[in-house]
């Protein structure tokens, strides 16, 4: 194997392939709709929830940092688009700037972000929609809008050491020798969504229809084109917008102030234990990328979008937190519906049924952005000989990747069955941030432009040489006056078989690294510094996070050298 293959970069995007071409019908409007579309979902009317309830009122910093992190990454996202407009998002900057090998590995954990990702939005979607029938009286079958994960584990934990003569019983009997009245409303209802479901060939039928549901309806809509799902985005947005509004407002009225205090209860450590929570709420605004052949002025529209959406939602997202957790206390706050919890807790209950209304409509958004997402990645890799061909089929009529629009639904559709949203959630975010960290670092390597060479945006050069170095030893400088015993930590080598250590003590490393390669070669400040907020966003991660994280990629690793390798179109030129 010619290891020097696995690093040749490519240099030219033509947009018109013989497979056809997508319809450039988005403008800035349309873009920035789709970005606050896929930001504004799954994350502020559900996962917000369970990281105010581990960081408290504080959790609102960890937003702000999560908000400047992505915007540096945005800026880079930006010059990439500004100067490879075409379909592929990260994948495609990766493979101008890294290589074939790295534009690989970040296509992979793009599948990650969007078709994984809306696993957990799919879910998220089905609470808010069994919330509101269950508002309205009309109650499903628990084992039916339940997933079999999460159901099945509840049960097995519980009736371990019972009579097995109960176990036998009808759920009833179950209730009562359980003591469920101890669990959680969720963990009730998914004890009783297992206990209570049909038997076929000895395996519970348990699933979440509307789950399964959603997912199929915002294939087909995908599928049918681009102006179909420009339109009902649009109207999505503009629903949850409203909402999102009249919440802040309305909600103002009923903080009490004693529920800021302490406003940081389990210290920074319990804020940055929300990272993966709040760091999806943030995943989206890169969608916009993907939809690069389909806008009208790619290099001018898409930096635009991007910032706008961001900017809006990081405002949002501000207000919302500070308003959930001054209405309730916020150890109440893990639940999977956190603005209609709120509201229904404070009697606002007018509020609490257009909220659920609206989520609905709000997450449906999400999915169809990220929906249109990944077949438009898988579209970029086909291109370039790294997946089937079949992946690159555009539909002579709707002008979509069909082929890979049904092989989406299916990634999504078919975990459902089987998976939670809690092990997604974690899944998603460190792809992520994965992906973020690659494509800053991807401008670092770019080559510096030539005036007059391209048009639309340019990321602004501020010359790191002396900056950057002196931030980190600045910053060195600060955590031990903060935090004595922090470095004392790091250095003993016996602490490292603690993933705090090891994250923490690799990240300083890599801190010293950008230094001196800055000193070196000037690197650009502004994707230094977006590399290194997004690099210590992964130091918040798990070790269980970071052994399915490797195992997805020795997967991914396993299909590349067996097809793509071989196949690439750079490989046979």
């Amino acid at each position: 194997m010619n290891w020097q293959k696995l690093f040749r970069v490519k240099t030219d995007f033509p947009v018109a392939q013989e497979s056809g071409s997508l319809k450039r019908v988005l403008g800035v409007k349309d873009l920035t709709f789709f970005g606050i579309a896929a930001i504004i979902g799954a994350g502020i009317f559900s996962s917000i929830g369970e990281a105010c309830a581990s960081g408290g009122p504080a959790s609102v910093y960890l937003i702000i940092i999560c908000g400047i992190a992505c915007a540096f990454a945005a800026l880079c996202y930006a010059e990439f688009a500004s100067r490879i407009p075409v379909s592929g998002s990260a994948y495609t900057y990766a493979y101008a700037s890294f290589g074939e090998l790295f534009a690989w590995v970040i296509g992979w954990a793009l599948i990650m972000e969007y078709a994984i990702g809306n696993i957990y939005v799919a879910f998220s979607w089905s609470g808010y929609v069994v919330h509101l029938l269950d508002q309205l009286g009309w109650f499903l079958p628990r084992w039916m809008v339940t997933d079999y994960s999460s159901a099945s584990e509840i049960f097995n934990k519980l009736i371990s050491g019972m009579d097995q003569s109960m176990v036998s019983g009808d759920a009833g009997a179950l209730w009562k020798s359980a003591n469920l009245s101890s669990l959680s409303m969720n963990d009730q209802n998914a004890f009783i969504a297992y206990a209570d479901s049909p038997v076929f060939m000895g395996l519970h039928i348990v699933f979440d229809a509307p789950a399964l549901l959603i997912n199929i309806l915002i294939t087909m809509l995908v599928y049918r084109g681009i102006k179909e799902s420009k339109n009902a985005s649009n109207i999505m947005v503009i629903l949850k917008l409203v909402a999102i509004v009249l919440v802040i407002v309305v909600g103002v009225a009923y903080i009490d102030v004693k529920n800021y205090e302490p406003f940081m209860p389990n210290g920074f450590k319990g804020v940055m234990s929300g990272v993966s929570a709040l760091f999806f709420t943030y995943i989206g605004f890169d969608a916009v990328s993907t939809l690069a052949e389909e806008a009208k002025n790619p290099q001018r529209d898409l930096p635009r979008g991007m910032f706008y959406s961001l900017l809006i939602c990081t405002v949002l997202y501000i207000f919302i937190t500070l308003v959930l957790t001054g209405m309730v206390p916020y150890t109440s706050l893990a639940v999977g519906d956190p603005l209609a919890f709120v509201l229904g807790e404070r009697g606002i209950n007018w509020l609490e049924y257009i909220v659920s209304i609206v989520a609905v409509v709000a997450m449906a958004s999400v999915l169809l952005v990220f929906q249109m997402g990944q077949p438009r990645i898988w579209l970029s890799m086909s291109r370039d000989g790294l997946l089937p061909p079949a992946f690159a089929k555009i539909h002579n009529k709707f002008s979509t990747p069909s082929f890979a629009t049904v092989i989406t639904g299916l990634m999504v559709g078919v975990p459902i069955l089987f998976t939670n949203e809690s092990f997604v959630l974690d899944f998603t975010s460190i792809g992520t941030i994965f992906a973020f960290v690659l494509v800053c670092g991807g401008v670092l390597l770019l080559p510096a432009r030539k005036a007059g060479e391209g048009k639309g945006f340019r990321l602004p050069y501020v010359n790191g040489k002396w900056i950057f170095p002196s931030l980190v030893i600045g910053s060195i400088a600060l955590a031990q006056s903060g935090f004595p015993d922090y470095f004392e930590g790091l250095l003993d080598l016996k602490q490292w078989n603690n993933m705090f250590t090891v994250a923490h003590g690799l990240y300083w490393i890599l801190l010293i690294g950008l230094s001196v390669m800055t000193f070196m070669k000037n690197w650009s400040l502004i994707p230094l510094l977006g590399l290194s907020i997004c690099a210590y966003l992964l130091t918040g991660m798990e070790a269980n996070n970071w052994y399915w994280f490797f195992a997805w990629f020795g997967v991914g690793l396993v299909i590349y050298f067996s097809y793509g390798y071989r196949k690439s179109k750079l490989a046979n030129a």
